[in-house]
């Protein structure tokens, strides 16, 4: 891998490389235990150190193709039109521990760090502070533009637009809590239907009728910020009963 080939690697390259350097030197160590414990990993995980202390000699591939969660799953980006998956390659950033945010098609290699795991070596404050910095520098925030929120808690912690509109996709019960499991396969669903529109999404309601096209969803709801403030919207999609 290239780290200067991935995208806004003027503003994150030292970042990603002191991240890096902490995993690699985390996971190569003597202290396995101590690395599964600050990883987060099971002892049936021990295999995930061997590769994540390996990743300055690993073979890279796009990113697109790395990532293979549910989210990517509903995704499904291979079976798009090359149309749509051009507009993947312009629009989508994947958040990550490791790298700051990726384009789906930087060359990465694969890797396991999660946002909640902790690198002693790199941060004292956790994984979501040490990005807040360098992504509020490289990631633009324009007013009037559109953010669509695909991430879960503990990454968009790392970076929110203080200008830009920004739409959250959830996934809850009728009754209103949330549905964790479901929401990575509707976020993939949504972000599936949103990259097929002809047209890119520019406003709030725009999200939620690309989510209301999606194979498999139930009922879309749309709110406000409470107050009309500067918060987020919302799209829920509420599970059937």
């Amino acid at each position: 891998m290239d780290l200067g080939s991935l995208v806004y690697a003027s503003e994150l390259t030292r970042a990603r490389e002191k991240a890096l350097a902490a995993l690699v030197k985390l996971a190569g160590g003597k202290q396995r235990n101590r690395a599964l414990g600050l990883l987060g990993l099971t002892a049936g995980q021990a295999e995930e150190l061997d590769r994540d202390a390996a990743l300055l000699d690993a073979p890279a591939a796009e990113a697109g193709t790395v990532y293979t969660g549910v989210l990517y799953q509903h995704l499904d980006l291979a079976s798009l039109s090359e149309t749509a998956r051009d507009r993947a390659r312009e629009r989508v950033l994947v958040a990550s521990a490791l790298w700051g945010v990726v384009a789906l098609d930087d060359r990465i290699p694969a890797y396991r760090l999660s946002i909640g795991a902790r690198l002693p070596a790199l941060t004292k404050t956790g994984l979501a502070a040490y990005w807040r910095a360098p992504l509020a520098k490289a990631l633009p925030d324009d007013p009037g533009a559109l953010v669509v929120d695909m991430r879960s808690g503990g990454y968009a912690a790392a970076w929110r637009p203080r200008h830009a509109t920004l739409v959250e996709v959830k996934a809850s019960t009728a009754d209103g809590k949330p549905i964790s499991h479901m929401a990575k396969a509707v976020r993939g669903t949504v972000t599936r239907e949103l990259l097929r529109s002809p047209q890119p999404a520019t406003t709030p309601e725009d999200v939620a009728t690309a989510a209301e096209k999606g194979d498999g969803v139930g009922r879309v709801e749309l709110s406000a910020p409470a107050g009309g403030g500067a918060g987020a919207y919302v799209v829920n999609v509420i599970a059937a009963a």
